[in-house]
């Protein structure tokens, strides 16, 4: 068996940096941040009642930690010193969850609890996730589909919202948690309960 070392601390630091590109990480990182009201839970569903939120899918430019910057057609750029602390679907997913729990009534499940009842099944796509250089504004755009229990009916709707920033981190990152709110409050009204 071979035996395992310990990085020293250049070596971590080394290590670390190639998760963020060679580049150093920001001191900051960025997460999402439900903005509906917090309430207490305690909750019951029978069957068919409760929604399950699945991880929505998104395209390689934004499956990621950097934030990008969209600066016309085909040509994305990443806003400087700003990244995310996990990938958007994977925090999209979780604002979206939160927010349902905190807007409606419904038991809110997580897809690995789904076998339990899934109920309404919450599944789409992220489309925009970012800055648009040429509108100076930060656009989220959420196309979603919302299924009962064994498919028996299928709805689908978009939900987008924009807000203003400059380009910087520092207008950027308030901008996307805004935006990604909005969108994922009207998302918990459609899903209603």
């Amino acid at each position: 068996m071979r035996a395992l070392r310990l990085l020293s601390p250049a070596a971590a630091a080394l290590a670390l940096s190639a998760c963020f590109g060679g580049a150093k990480p920001p001191a900051t990182l960025l997460t999402l941040s439900p903005q509906a009201a917090a309430v207490q839970i305690a909750r019951s569903a029978t069957a068919g009642e409760a929604v399950t939120i699945e991880t929505p899918l998104i395209g390689k430019e934004i499956r990621q930690v950097r934030v990008p910057a969209l600066e016309g057609p085909g040509r994305v750029t990443y806003i400087e010193d700003l990244q995310y602390v996990d990938t958007p679907d994977k925090l999209f997913q979780q604002l979206l969850a939160e927010t349902v729990k905190r807007t409606t009534r419904r038991v809110v499940l997580a897809a690995g609890q789904s076998a339990l009842d899934p109920g309404l099944r919450v599944t789409g796509s992220l489309e925009r996730f970012g800055y648009d250089v040429p509108s100076a504004q930060v656009i989220v755009t959420f196309d979603a589909t919302l299924s009962t229990q064994g498919g028996a009916r299928v709805e689908t709707r978009r939900f987008e919202a924009t807000v203003p920033a400059d380009g910087t981190a520092a207008t950027v990152g308030p901008a996307i948690n805004q935006a990604a709110n909005a969108v994922a409050v009207q998302a918990a009204q459609w899903i209603g309960g």
